[in-house]
């Protein structure tokens, strides 16, 4: 597959899977600067940015790209936080950041950089609070990030944000995502590409492997080099979840292989990795609050890849209040198995590490699911008992009742992915 390029001298056009993932992106964004400024007894916060593939900055409809959407989250999140710490009668936080902005084609990092420049004089002059500084490169970026590795060597950057936003797949190695998860202490990624492209890669590395796991599918050869006959088929999602996860899974402890939701078909992949369950807990909050952005095919409890395509039928989860019924309804049972699973108690800490790479789920379902369930009972750390869901930290303990509502059952079941 051909990986398309955007013509962005003439304008590039802002197509549909890009504004979903650009929505997502710049709320996450915007979560993530409140949370971590946040602490009453912090005065200054340091991060690094950077977008490995940056494009012309904004599109012909006028609509910003990543590169401005960073800026205006920055701008937005400082002045939000800073406004929130005055009422609470706390001192005001100043953001250290460096933006680092990649694109291969030096004549769009012109473009870019007339984009930015605007946006950034205006952000100097009226954010004193914001301490800013744009790097620019051109180079393709496996070799931008070698230099990239120097800026935040150099910076000694412990928060670091990688938005990868490719167009087909093979631009960013897998090891060099593997690399950026393990180099810097609070680090998480952005990374898109286009599924057509990742199953071209797999048909060279691993054929039979890529045969059999899609061998239900009733592909043949025509089929496979186009996906057209199969992309809007919800088995096809819940096969295409599984290769992505199965692709990307050993890269980061929290990785989340859901498609970008479209009228065209699940053909784009947005993935977000993270070494922190709280991190993919804010971005399944977020994904919540824009409904259908995204999709998963499977399971919505607690073991959403252990759909079985040849044996069941899985449900389509689009983030939505119908899948959030469905995912209440399962997290019911699924949560007491684990449990048990663990003995009779399991720390709330130790239960998120745990669920969050196994759950499309939003935190007040999971709360709401532990609160309500008969089975179990929340004790905080003084030896109480928890009766709210927006109650339980993660300093307290999930402990299974002394008289139960049904058995527990261990041992493997494939229809449930080994919770009964």
């Amino acid at each position: 597959m051909a990986t398309k390029q955007y013509d962005w001298a003439a304008g590039a056009t802002l197509e549909e899977h890009s504004r979903r993932k650009h929505k997502i992106l710049r709320e996450y964004f915007f979560d993530y600067l409140t949370v971590r400024c946040q602490s009453p007894h912090q005065s200054r916060f340091r991060l690094a940015i950077i977008d490995g593939f940056a494009g012309g900055g904004r599109y012909r409809c006028g609509t910003p790209g990543s590169p401005l959407i960073f800026l205006e989250e920055l701008q937005r999140a400082i002045t939000f936080v800073n406004t929130r710490r005055a009422a609470q009668g706390f001192g005001t936080v100043e953001i250290e950041c460096l933006l680092v902005l990649n694109d291969e084609d030096p004549a769009v990092v012109e473009i870019l950089k007339k984009n930015v420049a605007p946006l950034q004089a205006a952000l100097t002059e009226t954010v004193p609070t914001l301490h800013l500084h744009v790097e620019y490169l051109t180079q393709p970026f496996e070799h931008a990030y070698r230099l990239v590795q120097r800026l935040l060597s150099a910076g000694r950057y412990r928060n670091v944000l990688f938005n990868l936003d490719q167009c087909g797949h093979r631009d960013v190695d897998r090891r060099t995502l593997v690399d950026i998860m393990h180099s810097y202490p609070s680090v998480e990624v952005f990374y898109t590409f286009a599924i057509q492209a990742l199953i071209a890669f797999l048909r060279k590395s691993d054929p039979e492997r890529l045969a059999a796991q899609l061998a239900h599918l009733d592909l043949n050869y025509t089929d496979l080099e186009s996906l057209e006959g199969i992309i809007h088929r919800k088995t096809w999602l819940g096969t295409a979840e599984r290769l992505v996860f199965e692709a990307f899974h050993t890269c980061a402890p929290f990785v989340s292989p859901f498609s970008i939701n479209s009228r065209d078909g699940w053909r784009y992949w947005l993935i977000h990795f993270a070494n922190s369950y709280r991190a993919r807990q804010v971005y399944n909050n977020i994904l919540h609050a824009n409904s259908s952005t995204q999709a998963h095919f499977g399971r919505s409890g607690l073991n959403m890849l252990a759909f079985d395509p040849t044996h069941e039928d899985g449900t389509l989860y689009l983030f939505d209040a119908p899948g959030r019924h469905t995912a209440q309804a399962q997290l019911f049972d699924d949560i007491p198995r684990l449990v048990a699973e663990a003995g009779d108690v399991l720390g709330v800490a130790d239960f998120y590490g745990h669920i969050y790479n196994n759950t499309p789920a939003h935190t007040d379902d999971v709360h709401t699911a532990i609160i309500n369930n008969p089975d179990i009972e929340v004790i905080t750390p003084a030896g109480g008992e928890r009766r709210k869901p927006n109650t339980i930290t993660v300093t307290d303990l999930l402990k299974l009742k002394a008289q139960m509502s049904f058995p527990m059952f261990f041992g493997t079941n494939a229809k449930d992915g080994g919770t009964k």
